[in-house]
């Protein structure tokens, strides 16, 4: 049962995918009249549970929104399970034309004498709102009354629950339709939707909860076979990877061997937390080339590392590699360039692409390989390649990309297979995808993490695992999704200890072995 629940949490639909599970559910014999008393028993019975340390006790009023679909025959089965438990209940339904089990659950409210409105003017006050206007495949826009309506209702000052998706957004893109209920909090039903993971969605959901109606996995899996997947990245998934497994007789060089290219007399910073990154990142062998006026910096913050000091330009970036004598590219298991590198360093990101190591880019890094043509410059390359941007240098990578702010997910699978590289695109929910165009999501993080010096650490602690997975034979994929989640984690721990304001770059270095624990 566990395994399923698991499985059921990773996964995440688009409308016409959740459509086509249902139908399969359906098909096969089960009423909807009978799913629908399922789910919205569930949430009837979930409410309470959310304020049992709160005033919104029986007797409570209870506003409960209706649309014209089976999102608010949801919700008036959710009205009579509440009034049934002693809550003040009232409807609102200003539409003439419902589907006929929505309109026989109506009905049965007013037999039960559960007031019914038409029009927003005639609303009581109530202490908790409940939506259920529009469910999940929305196309257009709510028009006059309901769009205006949805704006009077986002005014008031008191809780809003939408059921599956908060009325007028977007299922897939999280687009706002003209106007969209600003939701307390979400039960999204049966499968997460795309909405819940689009940074422009997250200030309409609240706080998102999965109501988990026991759809069989294989109509979930009949449905998704042929179409690239789209996972969470879940706690339980990531630390089935983390710790990396070691045998119990080994060596530091079997443990991975990183190089970090890093840094210059600019942005020393730079080099210094992506450093801490990859250390936190439990790698066998650190290797860190940076300027030479730099060397005796690094090694005062990162002892156990080899620093490699390099000739430098007269701008203090990082002239050419000198690495130890019998020793070139080929010898490391990863490589990561790019914080704090400057563009000056043009000449060592060209050798590191040029190289046959598995290869993390990041700043600078993606700055410079902006300059040479993304697209050309990687499908030349042997060995994979992982890019971290954030928006803005995504759009200078991929400028002939769909745009990411509206559609993350479709941008970074367009980029993933067009690229050839992993593409993990930073934001509120970072969105990763392999060339196959498969997307893993990390589902949570916190703004304390929009910082400078936050992505170094983050390159650092992925250039880490990369190194060691060279050795393991874990999906490089894998890797990535759960360097991104571990890091995510550790900001939300620090925020939870220091505030949001209290997470600095440095401080979010020594939150990470915490975040595992």
């Amino acid at each position: 049962m566990q395994d399923r629940q698991e499985q059921i949490s990773q996964v995440v639909v688009t409308a016409g995918q959740m459509r086509d599970i249902e139908k399969r559910i359906f098909a096969v014999g089960m009423p909807v009249v009978a799913l629908m008393e399922k789910v919205a028993g569930l949430i009837a019975r979930r409410i309470p549970e959310i304020f049992s340390n709160t005033p919104l006790l029986r007797g409570s009023r209870v506003g409960i929104l209706v649309g014209p679909g089976h999102n608010g025959g949801d919700a008036l089965v959710v009205a009579r399970e509440l009034y049934f438990r002693g809550y003040e209940v009232w409807i609102y339904s200003p539409f003439s034309k419902l589907k006929e089990l929505t309109s026989l659950h109506l009905q049965y409210a007013q037999s039960l004498g559960i007031p019914i409105y038409q029009t927003i003017e005639q609303l009581p006050n109530s202490d908790l709102l409940i939506d259920g206007l529009f469910g999940f495949g929305l196309e257009r826009n709510p028009i006059d009354p309901i769009a205006s309506a949805i704006n009077q209702l986002n005014e008031l000052s008191i809780p809003i629950y939408s059921i599956d998706l908060p009325s007028g957004l977007h299922t897939d893109t999280g687009e706002v339709l003209g106007t969209a209920i600003r939701a307390t909090h979400t039960f999204c039903l049966g499968l997460w939707k795309l909405a819940f993971f689009q940074d422009r969605a997250l200030e309409y959901l609240g706080k998102a909860e999965l109501i988990d109606f026991d759809i069989p996995l294989a109509d979930v899996e009949a449905v998704l076979k042929d179409t690239p997947k789209i996972k969470l990245i879940t706690r339980a998934k990531a630390l089935a990877t983390l710790p990396l497994p070691r045998p119990a007789v080994t060596h530091k060089y079997k443990e991975g061997h990183l190089l970090l290219i890093c840094g210059s007399r600019r942005y020393a910073g730079g080099a210094i937390l992506t450093g801490l990154g990859a250390r936190a990142s439990g790698v066998g062998m650190l290797s860190i080339a940076v300027p030479e006026s730099l060397k005796s910096l690094l090694v005062s913050h990162l002892p156990e590392a080899l620093i490699v000091g390099c000739p430098e330009t007269e701008s203090g970036a990082i002239a050419h590699l000198q690495l130890p004598e019998n020793t070139d590219l080929s010898s490391f298991n990863a490589i990561a360039c790019g914080p704090g590198l400057t563009r000056d360093a043009t000449p060592i990101v060209q050798e590191a692409i040029d190289s046959n190591r598995p290869l993390l880019l990041d700043a600078d890094g993606l700055n410079i390989l902006a300059q040479m043509g993304a697209i050309a410059t990687l499908k030349k390359r042997q060995a994979v390649t992982v890019l971290t941007p954030h928006t803005g240098e995504f759009e200078r990578l991929f400028p002939d990309v769909a745009d990411a702010k509206h559609d993350k997910v479709k941008a970074v699978q367009e980029a993933a297979a067009q690229s050839e590289a992993i593409v993990l695109l930073k934001g509120a929910r970072t969105a990763i995808a392999n060339p196959q165009c498969a997307v893993w999501i990390v589902p949570e993080s916190t703004p304390a993490l929009a910082r400078g010096g936050s992505g170094d650490v983050l390159t650092g602690l992925l250039g880490g695992l990369l190194a060691q997975a060279a050795t393991k034979q874990i999906p490089v994929e894998d890797i990535v999704a759960t360097a991104a989640w571990w890091h995510s984690q550790a900001g939300i721990l620090a925020a939870q200890e220091r505030t949001e304001l209290g997470v600095d770059a440095f401080t979010l270095t020594q939150y990470l072995m915490k975040a595992l624990t």
